[in-house]
Formats: C-alpha cells, sequence, structure tokens
C-alpha cells in the first residue's frame, strides 16, 4: 500500500513536473546566462520548502534517535529555504553573473544545513555493534569520503580563476561529501533513520552531484543548459527523499528502525573506481598534469590504504570466526559421540547394548560362511541374591567388573554386549567353532578370580551358550540356538557351558 501511495502522491507528481519545467527552461534559453541563472535561484525555494515540510511531518512521527535526525533534516531544509529565498531576491536585483555559486547569505544558510545534517549523521547511534564493527564501519565510511573529496577537489581546482566560481566549487564539494556521506550511513550502518525507499533519492543526488562536478566549463565562458540542469536535479532528489519517508511511515510499521546490515561492502571498490577513472581523466589532459593530477593520484593512495586496513580487519575477523567454527565443530563432534554412546552402548558396562549387537550380528551374517561366526549367550548364575543381600550398588559394581572380563577374554575385532539385566553376549567374527569353545572357557576361567566390592571378594558364577551359525542361519535362529544352549547349560548345573546341537530342542 506505502508503494502505490508513493507512485500515485500528487505532491511528488508537482515536485516532479517543477523540476521538468525548470529543466526545460534552462534549454529555452540557452545563451542568455542571467535569465537561466534566474531561473536556476527562482525554482530552488519551492524543493527546499518540500525538503523542510516532509523533514517536519516525519519529525512528528518518528522517536528518539530517529526523532532527533529529523529535527536537524528540518532545520537545515528551513535554512536552504531561507537562504536561497535570499539568493533568488540577489539573483533578479543584481543580475550580469552565470554562476550558481550563492552569496553570503545563501552560503551561510547552506553551510550550516550541510552541518547540522553531518552531525545529525555522525550522533545516529549504531545497531549494537561491537568495536571491531565499528572500525570497519568508520574505515568504509572513510574509503567513500576520500573518494568523494578526490571529485571534488579536481572541481574545486578547475574553478580557481574566479574566487566567486571557487567558493560554489568549494559549496559543491561540500555537498558531494554530506551525500556520500549520507549514502554510506544508509547503506552501511544497518540502523538507517530512515527507510530504504527513501534513502536512494539521496545516493541518486550523491550520484548526480559527482557527475555534475564535471560538467562545468572553464571560468571564462557560461554553464551550458545540460549544466544547470545536472546541478538542479539533485534538489529534487533531496526533497523527495523525505516525502517518500512521510509516506512510507504513515503506512509501514517498520519504516523506522534497524534492518539487517550485509556482511560485506562493495562502497570502498566503487571509490577506487571513481578515483581511478579521475586519475585516467587528469592523465588524458595531457596539459593540465597539476595539482589536480597529483591530488588524484595522493587520493588513490589514500583509499588503497584505507581498504587495505579494511581487509586487515576483515582477515582477522575471518581468523576469529574459524577459530570460533572449529570450536564448534569439536563440541558437535563430541556431541555426536555422546549421542552415539548413548544409543549403541550400554551406560553401566560401556559394552554395545542390545540394539547395536543385533545389528552387528545381522550384518556379520550377511555373507558369513558356515561356521566362521559364533555367539556366545553368557547368564549369571545368583545374581539376585547379590542384589538382595549387598544391594543394588554392589550388583552394579559386580555387572562392571564382569563386563571387564568379557573385554579381556576376546579378541579385539570380537564385540561383546550387555543385552540387559544380568545377561551378556559376544560376538565372534571369523572364528571357528573350536576357537568359539577356547572363548567360552577363558570367559569361565575368568569368572574364577572375585571381584572385589567394598573391599569383599565376590565370585560371579556364569552359564554360557555357545552357537555357530549354520547355512541358512539368520539372527533369530542364531541368538535362540545359543540361548537355548545356555539355558541347557544352567540345566546341566550351572557355572558351565555348552555348544548347540539339535538334539537340545528336542529335549
Amino acid at each position: 500500500m506505502g508503494n502505490g501511495s508513493i507512485r500515485h502522491d500528487p505532491v511528488l507528481a508537482v515536485a516532479t513536473a517543477w523540476t521538468l519545467l525548470g529543466t526545460a527552461l534552462f534549454f529555452v534559453l540557452q545563451g542568455h546566462s542571467d535569465a537561466q541563472v534566474n531561473v536556476y535561484w527562482a525554482f530552488q525555494p519551492p524543493l527546499d520548502l518540500l525538503l523542510a515540510y516532509s523533514s517536519w511531518r516525519v519529525f512528528r512521527i518518528a522517536t528518539g534517535a530517529t526523532r532527533r535526525f529529523w529535527r536537524f533534516m528540518t532545520i537545515a531544509g528551513t535554512l536552504f529555504t531561507a537562504g536561497d529565498t535570499v539568493q533568488v531576491v540577489q539573483s533578479f536585483w543584481e543580475g550580469g553573473q552565470w554562476s550558481t555559486a550563492g552569496g553570503t547569505v545563501q552560503s551561510t544558510c547552506f553551510g550550516i544545513g550541510i552541518g547540522l545534517i553531518v552531525i545529525g549523521m555522525l550522533i545516529h547511534p549504531h545497531a549494537g555493534r561491537s568495536g571491531k564493527d565499528r572500525l570497519a564501519f568508520w574505515l568504509d565510511s572513510a574509503t567513500v569520503l576520500v573518494g568523494g573529496a578526490v571529485v571534488a577537489w579536481c572541481f574545486a581546482i578547475n574553478s580557481e580563476d574566479s574566487r566567486a566560481n571557487l567558493i560554489g566549487a568549494l559549496a559543491g564539494a561540500a555537498l558531494v561529501l554530506t551525500s556520500a556521506f549520507a549514502a554510506v550511513k544508509m547503506i552501511l550502518s544497518g540502523n538507517a533513520p530512515m527507510h530504504r525507499n527513501a534513502a536512494i533519492p539521496l545516493i541518486l543526488a550523491a550520484v548526480v552531484n559527482a557527475g555534475g562536478l564535471f560538467a562545468a566549463p572553464e571560468a571564462d565562458g557560461s554553464l551550458p543548459a545540460y549544466a544547470y540542469a545536472i546541478r538542479f536535479l539533485p534538489s529534487l532528489f533531496i526533497a523527495v527523499g523525505p516525502r517518500v519517508q512521510e509516506i512510507l511511515a504513515q503506512f509501514d510499521e517498520s519504516a523506522f528502525g534497524s534492518r539487517r546490515r550485509k556482511p560485506y561492502s562493495l562502497l570502498p571498490y566503487g571509490s577506487i573506481a571513481v578515483v581511478f577513472s579521475a586519475l585516467l581523466i587528469m592523465l588524458s589532459q595531457h596539459d593540465q598534469k597539476d595539482a589536480r593530477l597529483w591530488g588524484t593520484v595522493g587520493g588513490l593512495g589514500v583509499i588503497v590504504g584505507l581498504v587495505v586496513a579494511r581487509q586487515l580487519l576483515a582477515f582477522h575477523d575471518n581468523k576469529t570466526l574459524i577459530g570460533q567454527l572449529d570450536t564448534t565443530l569439536s563440541e558437535l563432534r563430541e556431541h555426536e559421540t555422546r549421542l552415539r554412546q548413548q544409543a549403541l552402548f550400554d551406560d553401566l558396562t560401556g559394552l554395545a547394548n542390545r540394539t547395536h549387537f543385533r545389528e552387528e550380528v545381522d550384518a556379520v551374517l550377511a555373507d558369513a560362511e558356515p561356521g566362521t561366526v559364533s555367539v556366545l549367550l553368557i547368564d549369571l548364575d545368583g545374581f539376585k541374591g547379590v542384589n538382595d543381600t549387598l544391594g543394588h550398588a554392589a550388583g552394579d559394581a559386580l555387572l562392571a567388573g564382569v563386563a571387564d572380563k568379557l573385554r579381556a577374554s576376546v579378541r579385539a575385532e570380537d564385540l561383546p554386549a550387555r543385552l540387559g539385566g544380568d545377561e551378556f553376549a559376544v560376538l565372534l567374527r571369523g572364528c571357528d567353532t573350536r576357537d568359539a569353545d577356547r572363548t567360552a572357557q577363558r570367559i569361565l576361567q575368568a569368572m574364577t578370580v572375585p571381584i572385589m566390592i567394598d573391599g569383599s571378594p565376590v565370585c560371579a558364577n556364569a552359564s554360557i551358550g555357545v552357537a555357530s551359525c549354520e547355512a541358512d542361519d539368520d539372527l533369530r535362529t542364531l541368538l535362540h540356538a545359543a540361548d537355548t544352549a545356555m539355558y541347557a547349560a544352567k540345566h546341566d548345573g550351572k557355572g558351565t557351558w555348552m555348544r548347540y546341537d539339535h538334539s537340545m530342542l528336542t529335549a
């Protein structure tokens, strides 16, 4: 709704038509310098008045630091209106001049107004950034300002034959610098006191002003019509910005406030391009390799130094970010390890849990030859009595001790696991039946060594069932065979091991 109102705003339409009329008169009156200058100044006050009025309207809507900025804009617009009005009277009264440079009153009002705008920009707060962010902002801003200064220097030096023209050149230089700083402020700060659509006309004003500095002829002739038009056009852009902000503030709640700042800026490189272009222009004028050329070269050197400093700051930030990223990745890997430990391993014993054990058995059986994979199911005998007499803490200590014995009794490629309660298992990979039987014997032998619990020796007796894979065995059949053998060992007197055979099913 706000953008539609901008397109159909009658005030903006009238301001645009007013500017087009003034531009047309510049060309109609070509060759009549006095008349062109009179038109130039006569058409300024209405646009200045629009700037002051719209800024005042925005000032009444805004709050906080943004309100303060628009107060300065209102005062500046009022000063521009007063100064240009006085200049209109002086231009029609005196006549006989072709320059667009203002008199004492106009220049004073203009200078004070520009100063207020600059102060408003300088004291407008940043959007909660660190010291490095603020330093990066000022380096970028200084780079653009130096670019504007170089362009202004070239123009001012070219107008040194006339005191009045030199004053106008310096005024134009001030306007270019201020507009350039405004563009930097709006783009880089992330906390601009106006909407992006309102800032665009101000940025255009900076661009047109920069081009207008090269549109002036030498001091011994009058200005062509296009030079008047180029110098007059920024007045429209500067007045349009506050009017756009006034319209948007009525419909858009986000017309003020912080906005996301881009992590990079292309403006410093744009400044290098502008100054380098100015250098090429100076070099092409073989008869004018004077102060302008040296000023351009010096400005280019300063800009390169500022950009280098900005890049060094960026490299430091990148190094910090890389360090933070490495720390974050390490923490994520540690967290992943903890999650994997919790998902696949038993908290008490550190052995594989039931889920992990079954997945590994299922995977190894997929391409195993008969008799090369065995499973041992181990059930502790009398564990309930340990819990009942010594307590659950002692029972946990006993389970942890059994886990240590299992790890010590198997090979590195084997997988010991706790299936739950006092039931354990071992997956033997690449192990024939004889080695599987020997592993069961080693485990039982290890169980004969007591486990010290609170200073008292406790023996962990166990019954073990051994089953080796046969043709067409899968996870269910192999575990069922080992479970059948384990219960047969318990039935045979406990504290022993038995290998599965098919007769056990009949029994």
